[in-house]
């Protein structure tokens, strides 16, 4: 077994602490990655407080994984010791559902395997990227561009790919006029992506402040969604509207900016169901209200090789791992611009695990 060094949640309710623990030796199909950065989402604290039920104890949360490729097994082409990598939101699929033989692993009729807090084909617990390694299959370890200041690259591996892929699915683009409700982790990724896609992007937010970061990041305008002069501008000129925002809200005041036929597609998971939906509205011009998570390995690859192309990276706030419980008291206030991110040198200099 593999010796390896990380930062656990022992339970809901406690703090992360550090936590030694063993991974699985490389077998013939396995990348061995020294973890260089690991993103912090969201969804780790839902996981690790178990807003979402099903947590598994000792977690160490963790799916936006970039490091140094340290070893692969006998049978691995795509990669070699010394290449940057990165692991996303998914470690293993069925491969062998329609949703996987199309490239949609993220949709497996089975379910696909969690980077952490889930359970590997080999029936171990799968363990995170608050980590200073990770073992994982070679057909779910991505490539990483080398021309890409590393540690934003991280996010990407879910903020970015959970936005680009309804992007790129609903083939948004040039002559678009495409809205973006939240200007978090995933709402930032969203305005730097559809401004690159071509589209003319409105920005959608409660809160002033934002105004000019917005636009730096690439929209055209920004609506200050509690002001309804402002919204009642926007009725019916939306193309698109990509819709970030987690926490519960009134779905009917954005639906009423689409066009006929606009669609909306919803990427925050909040914990309770949002205000009751007004059937009319969708019925009256024919709009779509639909979901998206992330993507599959081979658009994630894409997205990556995108990003690069265009010389996008999420703004981040580097951290060392000792100041990870005092990140997710910030992140759940919103006080973040726009990812922490852990350098996970601090794991070697300043951990002691027991």
């Amino acid at each position: 077994m593999l010796p390896t060094l990380g930062y656990a949640a022992q339970a809901s309710t406690t703090p992360l602490a550090p936590y030694r623990f063993e991974r699985r030796e490389p077998g013939a199909n396995d990348v061995q990655i020294e973890i260089l950065y690991c993103g912090v989402c969201h969804s780790d604290v839902h996981q690790a407080r178990n807003e979402w039920g099903g947590a598994k104890f000792p977690m160490v949360p963790g799916h936006e994984i970039v490091g140094r490729v340290v070893n692969v097994g006998a049978a691995v082409t795509g990669f070699k010791a010394g290449d940057l990598a990165g692991v996303g939101c998914m470690v293993d699929s069925c491969r062998t559902c329609g949703s996987c033989a199309e490239g949609l692993e993220q949709y497996c009729e089975k379910g696909f395997v969690g980077t952490y807090n889930a359970k590997g084909r080999d029936g171990l617990i799968t363990q995170g990227g608050y980590s200073n390694n990770i073992v994982v299959d070679a057909a779910f370890v991505l490539r990483v561009p080398t021309t890409l200041d590393l540690k934003a690259v991280a996010p990407l591996l879910c903020a970015g790919i959970t936005t680009y892929s309804p992007l790129k699915h609903w083939q948004v683009g040039p002559g678009q006029k495409v809205g973006v409700v939240g200007l978090g982790g995933l709402g930032h990724m969203a305005v730097k992506l559809a401004a690159a896609f071509g589209a003319h992007v409105v920005l959608f937010t409660t809160s002033e402040g934002k105004h000019d970061d917005a636009l730096r990041l690439g929209a055209k305008e920004v609506v200050i969604s509690k002001n309804k002069d402002e919204m009642k501008q926007q009725a019916g000129q939306l193309d698109f509207i990509l819709n970030t925002v987690a926490a519960p809200h009134d779905l009917n005041v954005f639906l009423s900016l689409l066009k006929r036929d606009g669609t909306m597609v919803l990427v925050g998971l909040p914990d309770q169901d949002p205000p009751a939906l007004k059937v009319g509205s969708l019925i009256g011009k024919r709009r779509h209200l639909a979901g998206s998570m992330i993507g599959g390995i081979r658009e994630t690859q894409e997205m990556l090789d995108f990003c690069a192309e265009h010389g996008i990276v999420s703004d981040i706030e580097l951290i060392p791992i000792q100041q990870i419980n005092e990140a997710w008291a910030r992140m759940v206030k919103s006080d973040v611009k726009y990812r922490f991110v852990i350098d996970m040198a601090s794991l070697k200099n300043g951990a002691d695990a027991s």
